[in-house]
């Protein structure tokens, strides 16, 4: 059945955020700033999620996952560089919605934290390429990116409340739940299998991006959604909207 569903999904979801992302970007026409990045965060989302998921539909399809250590390792590793990214742009989002000038000190903490975790992730001690990777460097490489969602979360916190901000209410705990589903994965998954089957840690790319945005589409834009898929240890979330801006 994995073999079958899991496929099915991770093709829907590849095509559904890369194409979301574009049509932002394009349909934005370079009026909102904010549906710019919104919609690179979708297209880097998606990109880097290919070079994982593309060797696991393969794997699941042909021969098994033992066999394809190399590539989805390789694929582990840039999606843990994207994901970094995608959390950068997270924040110039914040900048942008809440007007927010200055703070220098600030910006300098952020691309500090991004740059310690992708210097770790490219250290040859994760050894990528193996079947059971070293779980100390596991651990060594998300602590900068958990500091730097921690920040990410107190941000969205305090300015949606300060402002009021219904749309971006939730923001910041989309993001708890995104580390609430990744940190037991890495920290547990080799030990426990069952955490990895259930794959809780790929609703932590979707959680952050997907809710507010549409919310915010919704309230501001009239977006009009079609559909909304709940990833399981069959597939992931996939949503689908046209834009109507």
């Amino acid at each position: 059945m994995q073999a079958i569903m899991e496929p099915i999904f991770d093709v829907a979801y590849l095509v559904s955020v890369i194409t979301i992302g574009i049509k932002m970007i394009c349909r934005s026409g370079g009026k909102s700033r904010q549906y710019t990045l919104f919609g690179w965060m979708a297209v880097i989302l998606g990109a880097g999620d290919s070079f994982h998921l593309v060797p696991r539909i393969i794997a699941l399809c042909t021969t098994g996952f033992g066999d394809y250590v190399v590539p989805l390792g390789i694929g582990k590793w840039v999606t843990s560089v994207t994901m970094t990214i995608f959390y950068v742009l997270i924040y110039y989002v914040w900048r942008e919605r809440y007007n927010i000038t200055g703070h220098k000190n600030l910006t300098v903490s952020v691309y500090l934290l991004a740059g310690i975790r992708i210097a770790l992730c490219m250290m040859p001690q994760n050894r990528w390429t193996v079947a059971n990777p070293p779980l100390p460097w596991g651990i060594y490489r998300n602590i900068p990116f958990a500091l730097l969602g921690l920040l990410i979360i107190v941000l969205y916190f305090r300015s949606a409340k300060a402002q009021n901000d219904r749309a971006f209410r939730w923001m910041w705990f989309t993001i708890v739940l995104s580390f609430g589903c990744y940190l037991p994965v890495v920290l547990f998954a080799e030990t426990i299998p069952v955490i990895n089957k259930i794959s809780c840690s790929r609703l932590r790319r979707f959680l952050p991006w997907y809710l507010p945005p549409f919310l915010f589409w919704f309230r501001i834009h009239k977006v009009t959604l079609i559909s909304v898929v709940i990833n399981s240890s069959l597939g992931r979330t996939i949503m689908a909207s046209t834009l109507s801006f």
